[in-house]
């Protein structure tokens, strides 16, 4: 998903998917005025749609992505 650099403030874990309700890891502000908040599946789900009619899209989606774990040998 493209990405661009918007003076929107970050996403909190208190901003809600307009679709179901779940954490929002995309913004999208409207070319039309707006914005749109998005959880990852319904981001993907919507991409290519949201992309016609964004001035910009913050995703942070990279998030989700677990931290890599240690191999831990003395355990």
């Amino acid at each position: 998903m493209t990405t661009a650099v918007a003076t929107s403030t970050p996403l909190t874990a208190a901003d809600r998917c307009d679709r179901c309700g779940a954490q929002a890891y995309l913004r999208v502000e409207l070319v039309s005025g707006g914005e749109l908040l998005f959880c990852a599946h319904h981001a993907r789900e919507h991409g290519e749609a949201l992309k016609e009619v964004a001035a910009t899209m913050v995703d942070e989606t990279d998030k989700l992505v677990a931290p890599a774990v240690s191999a831990d040998t003395d355990r």
